[in-house]
């Protein structure tokens, strides 16, 4: 089917950022957006958040039009396509497992790269995603595949791109999708709650839910994302959710709208663009390919600020880059839910 979503639209705004100013300081706080109280964590953490900064450079600031190096015909030598896209900034990965699942540091974007795997007998049906820092080093995170016997997609997620066993220490999360394939839930690697110990401390928490729906061109227009995920504690810290059955999850509380604690984002909506007959995002030179699977996830209060974009660049390759308040898990699982068979269209 014809490619919806496009890629950046950086084409029409062609203005050299250099000569422009920073716009910095006049939007609210981002993290304000995402605070919801809750409960503060039992056990404190040693590591202080970094207080909420202005974007660190031009390339970190949405409002700032890019220079797109994708364009074609310009005589400059001809570089690797991944020099083009504006690299991450230096991140450290310490603990990986604490840090796929901490949240972003507010005022910098990570930036990541999902590559997928189909080599292999049933590869094309269950390909492998790796997710790696898109930088210089280029850190392994999480890989990801679907488990074969499941009825439902469920994709188990881990910090070893060895192990992608569900019983093994390196399972770190999981993905879960509804009979129909539309709605998805993210869980962490704890405990079913039937066998939740007496204070209930060790059961799974969910992450974050993905709800797709169709439009009038069932799914070959560009989709619509709602994400929920939880908010967070004065101290940018996730409010646990760890529902006691299906009825206490995010789908439902948010099909209910009780919403104490939860926070509903949405994908940024497409705009046509006549001259190349196809809906496109601004993605400041992230994303170079046209793909259904293009998107951007933004709070209703605040459209500018992106809370995770995801785009091809390659055949088997894509671009992720995520904000404060997600961590890797929730924005990589977010990202393979978009892959999902009965979403797929291409």
């Amino acid at each position: 089917c014809p490619p919806a979503a496009a890629t950046s639209s950086d084409e029409e705004d062609d203005s050299d950022s250099s000569t422009k100013p920073i716009r910095s300081g006049k939007k609210k706080n981002p993290a304000s957006l995402f605070q919801t109280g809750g409960d503060p964590p039992r056990e404190k953490k040693t590591k202080k958040k970094a207080p909420p900064k202005a974007a660190e450079s031009e390339e970190e600031t949405p409002e700032t039009p890019q220079k797109n190096s994708n364009k074609k015909g310009k005589g400059k030598k001809s570089k690797k396509p991944k020099e083009e896209r504006p690299p991450s900034p230096v991140i450290e990965v310490d603990n990986l497992e604490e840090f796929v699942l901490r949240p972003a540091p507010q005022g910098v974007t990570i930036k990541c790269r999902v590559t997928r795997d189909k080599k292999g007998m049933d590869r094309g049906l269950y390909p492998t995603y790796y997710l790696h820092l898109d930088n210089d080093k280029k850190v392994f995170l999480l890989a990801g595949r679907k488990r074969k016997k499941s009825k439902t997609s469920n994709y188990l997620i881990s910090i070893d791109p060895t192990d992608l066993s569900r019983g093994g220490e390196n399972f770190i999360g999981k993905l879960r999708s509804n009979l129909m394939g539309t709605k998805f839930t993210v869980f962490d690697n704890g405990t079913n709650p039937d066998r939740a110990n007496a204070d209930w401390s060790n059961v799974r928490q969910e992450l974050s839910a993905v709800v797709y729906e169709t439009n009038v061109l069932g799914f070959k227009g560009p989709r619509k994302m709602t994400v929920i995920i939880p908010g967070m504690n004065a101290d940018n810290e996730r409010v646990p959710i760890r529902p006691r059955n299906d009825n206490d999850g995010l789908l439902m509380r948010w099909q209910n709208k009780n919403m104490d604690n939860v926070i509903e984002l949405h994908n940024k909506a497409p705009v046509w663009n006549d001259e190349t007959q196809s809906y496109v995002l601004n993605f400041h030179g992230r994303v170079t390919h046209a793909s259904v699977k293009n998107f951007q996830i933004v709070h209703g209060s605040d459209p500018d600020y992106i809370v995770m974009q995801f785009g091809r660049v390659a055949d088997d390759a894509f671009t992720m880059d995520y904000n404060y308040p997600l961590c890797a898990v929730q924005a990589f699982a977010i990202a393979l839910s978009s892959f999902d068979g009965k979403l797929a269209c291409e």
